[in-house]
């Protein structure tokens, strides 16, 4: 294991168990709210996500939808699916904080490509399966460009269901939200994981994490992120 992956492992342990700790009563703040707000189901959602080298894990995040919705992987903005409290917790990203939990038993990192259910990273060829050399991470290069991508692909469907299809940026036009998830989002999101496995450095894991926190943006890799 090289000194760099010494140092993000310890930054991780060390860090995922602090905010486990000093974020305690916000936890059980929302957890209590989901039991109330939102009964019926469990407070804490389970899933199977692609991991590093390709492996499975369990990823915990806080339930924001229904209880058996049988949507698509892929969440839109507005989605009758999501609750009206689930929304909430989606856009200032608290249902994202039990992964804290799979940081500190080392399934995740801080920073790296979101967790992707099987059928899209578990699915990459050729070079592009480089990116599973990464640890899923809480927040990244992808998730920094993305982090309205539910508001975007709302604006594709919008798009679709009013003029019955969009245009992808290469001209290609496309008739579903999952057709431009696959074909633009994905490929991009693979390609800034890629330069993130390239030029990696501790100092941009604290700008992202910094940046994440404050909304800010960041200029990586050539582009506004």
């Amino acid at each position: 294991m090289s000194n760099k992956s010494i140092v993000k492992l310890l930054f991780d342990r060390t860090f995922a168990f602090v905010g486990l700790i000093a974020l305690s009563p916000l936890l059980l703040f929302v957890w209590l709210l989901i039991r109330l707000k939102m009964p019926g189901g469990p407070a804490i959602f389970t899933q199977q996500r692609v991991g590093r080298d390709g492996k499975l894990f369990t990823m915990h995040k806080f339930r924001s939808m229904m209880v058996n919705h049988g949507g698509s992987s892929i969440s839109v903005a507005g989605e009758a699916r999501i609750t009206p409290l689930g929304a909430v917790m989606r856009r200032y990203k608290l249902d994202e904080l039990p992964e804290l939990w799979d940081v500190l038993r080392g399934k995740m990192s801080f920073v790296g490509p979101r967790p992707d259910v099987p059928g899209y990273a578990d699915k990459l060829e050729g070079d592009d399966r480089r990116m599973l050399l990464l640890k899923p991470g809480i927040t990244g290069p992808a998730s920094l460009k993305y982090r309205d991508e539910e508001l975007l692909l709302a604006e594709v469907a919008h798009k679709i269901e009013h003029e019955g299809m969009a245009t992808e940026p290469d001209g290609r036009q496309i008739t579903t939200v999952e057709e431009y998830n696959d074909n633009v989002i994905f490929p991009d999101k693979v390609k800034l994981n890629l330069y993130y496995l390239d030029h990696y450095t501790f100092i941009d894991d604290i700008k992202m994490i910094f940046c994440t926190v404050t909304g800010r943006k960041l200029f990586y890799g050539g582009e506004w992120i």
